[in-house]
């Protein structure tokens, strides 16, 4: 007998609702049944099919539920464990749990110089063909225009990030606008553009390489299992 009845399935309800870990419970079919509040933002970000195949690979053998410890990275969310659940073969339900790690704030640096941002991408994409047997494909938004860039230590940060992905197949650099995004320096309001680089294979402690060079030099960064994303105030003099 439940305890979680009528009145107190409710209460029950509304704190699962209310709980900062998302919490997605999926139909066999892979569709989502149910979400928590936080879950809702959290899949802004990340795909559903994602999160259920997580939750297909880390189920309990047998009908219950199963706790694993493990680190689980979606660009800004990281993870420390995950406990998956299901009574029939019907409904499987996963909550995912925040780490409670301080996360390590980037100093976003405004020197440097009026440069191209796809002519210094496409430099350190001709340096890193040479060790790489991926193919290169780009997305560009060719609206955006010049701005001002550390010059040396972003081409360090691009070098180190499609280092980390040399063994990959195929290697997609994403330069765009983040529409209604703003970063705040100094009292000023910038926009952002976001260069996304991806891949199908990472280095191992890839992550941590890329954001040792993002820290050291001053970038916002952020990562998926197969990306990594740097946020680039629009400075235009």
């Amino acid at each position: 007998m439940s305890y979680f009845s009528g009145e107190n399935l409710n209460w029950f309800e509304s704190w699962i609702d209310s709980d900062l870990n998302p919490f997605i419970s999926f139909y066999s079919s892979g569709k989502i049944k149910y979400t928590n509040n936080e879950a809702q933002f959290f899949l802004n970000r990340v795909s559903s099919k994602e999160i259920f195949d997580i939750a297909m690979q880390y189920a309990p053998a047998t009908y219950g539920f199963s706790t694993s410890y493990i680190n689980l990275t979606f660009q800004n969310y990281q993870f420390y464990a995950v406990t998956i659940g299901y009574e029939d073969d019907e409904t499987i339900g996963i909550k995912l749990y925040k780490s409670n790690a301080v996360k390590k704030e980037s100093v976003v640096k405004t020197g440097g110089e009026i440069s191209n941002i796809f002519t210094l991408i496409e430099l350190s994409i001709s340096t890193n063909k040479i060790k790489s047997n991926a193919s290169f494909i780009k997305n560009y938004d060719p609206s955006i225009p010049e701005l001002r860039l550390a010059i040396n230590d972003f081409l360090k940060l691009l070098n180190a990030t499609y280092d980390i992905f040399s063994s990959s197949t195929q290697i997609l650099t994403s330069v765009r606008l983040k529409v209604g995004e703003f970063l705040k320096i100094n009292n000023e309001k910038y926009s952002l553009i976001a260069v996304e680089i991806k891949g199908d294979k990472l280095e191992q402690n890839g992550f941590d390489i890329v954001e040792n060079f993002a820290l050291k030099y001053g970038f916002a960064h952020s990562f998926t299992d197969n990306s990594v994303e740097f946020n680039l105030p629009l400075i235009l003099k």
